[in-house]
């Protein structure tokens, strides 16, 4: 319980102190992280660590539930699919670049890594964070088309990532066996990726029916909308875990569906994701900076390297690519390229596959990795921020009135 006390006290001190924090650049994964790194100091932090892991691994992936639940309610498929929007090129071409990319780097650091490995290692670490680079995505000196590009790629690149994972884990899966692979590796498939589609189609479209139909009658109080919309993805996560299926694939299908009966989810979940959602990720990023401390003398000069190059040229030689024929100037395609910062949903992917117990040789490297990557993104891009935003507004005050940017923001919502 030690842990656990920690974490609340931080928890209530931080709110006292909230509104300070929003103009310096501190941010609350910083704080998080650190705490929990320092926390690991702790004489029974190991023993509990070792207790609570279980419990750990279902707060993480509820957080992810229910970031992609809500990430998905906002989705305008109508408005996404615009030739000139830019969300539509980030989460297209330049998230296949940047898990190729991602991969092929990981196979040259880490010699011994197999492409199925390195292939694991991408695609956990390709979903962008949108709450470690909320100070951008909120700032009015960032162009709204900048702004919104990298929010909606942030909201959406987690849930696309997620197939792309268990394709690996289940391809890793059945190879380890040998007979019978490509019966394996399609019922694994299906399992994973087909039922949890199909989980999330039914809860949604009947989830959403039942709900307009109460709201459509006033059988339903405004002040339960909220708790029976969250009681959808909820209700994906025990599906799916009772069916072997993904419960993250389900709840991002069941996002989209729900939005076929009753058009308001999206104001709903977010209103729960701005408030209690916020205590599931400080956890996240509580109990992270515990796992970070543990690991911190196996994190060797190879793994850093790897990590900034995860940040910086994965990320950003994509986003170039992805963005040509835009007309967006270079500073626009620096800016967006360096804020891809890696968080929540990296850590908790990364659970995800450990939990699975494929056991391949490389395990060892791509939990560091990780452990790397987002350890460096949450301190670089939370420092970075604000100065960033300086240099890119004037960049963009230099810019002509009819410059690419200047233009009406793509949005998803």
């Amino acid at each position: 319980m030690t842990l656990l006390a920690i974490f609340v006290a931080l928890v209530f001190v931080v709110s006292l102190v909230s509104r300070r924090l929003e103009g310096s650049v501190i941010s609350k994964p910083i704080i998080f992280t650190v705490a929990g790194a320092l926390s690991a100091l702790a004489p029974a932090a190991e023993l509990e660590m070792k207790l609570e892991r279980d419990v750990v691994l279902r707060i993480a992936e509820l957080g992810l539930v229910m970031l992609l639940f809500t990430d998905a309610t906002r989705i305008d498929l109508r408005r996404l699919r615009r030739n000139e929007s830019l969300p539509l090129r980030l989460l297209s071409s330049g998230m296949l670049l940047s898990i190729g990319l991602g991969a092929a780097c990981a196979m040259v650091f880490f010699g011994g890594l197999g492409w199925l490995e390195a292939g694991i290692l991408a695609a956990i670490l390709a979903p962008t964070d949108a709450g470690l680079g909320q100070v951008i995505v909120e700032s009015p000196r960032v162009p709204a088309r900048i702004r919104q590009a990298l929010n909606v790629e942030a909201g959406l690149n987690d849930g696309l990532a997620v197939p792309f994972l268990m394709f690996f884990i289940a391809l890793a899966s059945a190879t380890q066996d040998g007979a019978g692979t490509d019966a394996k590796l399609t019922r694994l498939m299906f399992e994973q990726l087909g039922l949890g589609a199909a989980i999330g189609l039914t809860i949604g479209l009947g989830g959403g029916w039942l709900l307009a139909q109460a709201q459509r009658r006033h059988w339903m109080a405004a002040s339960m909308t909220q708790l029976g919309v969250v009681a959808l993805p909820l209700l994906c996560l025990l599906a799916a875990h009772f069916g072997a299926a993904s419960a993250f694939i389900a709840a991002f299908v069941a996002g989209l569906a729900t939005q076929v009966g009753f058009r308001t989810v999206g104001k709903h979940s977010v209103e729960f994701t701005q408030d209690w959602g916020q205590l599931l990720n400080c956890f996240v990023f509580f109990m992270f900076g515990m796992l970070a401390a543990r690991a911190w003398n196996e994190l060797s000069p190879l793994v850093w390297l790897y990590a900034l190059a995860s940040l910086t040229l994965v990320r950003m030689l994509p986003v170039a690519l992805a963005l040509r024929g835009t007309g967006l100037s270079r500073a626009s395609v620096l800016f967006v390229g360096w804020f891809g910062p890696r968080g929540l949903a990296s850590i908790v992917l990364g659970l995800v596959y450990f939990e699975q117990q494929v056991d391949l040789p490389g395990e060892q490297t791509i939990r560091l990795a990780v452990i790397a990557t987002v350890m460096l993104s949450i301190v670089a891009h939370g420092l970075s921020a604000r100065p960033a935003i300086a240099w890119y507004s004037k960049a963009v005050a230099a810019l002509p009135p009819d410059a690419p940017e200047r233009r009406a923001g793509d949005t998803a919502s």
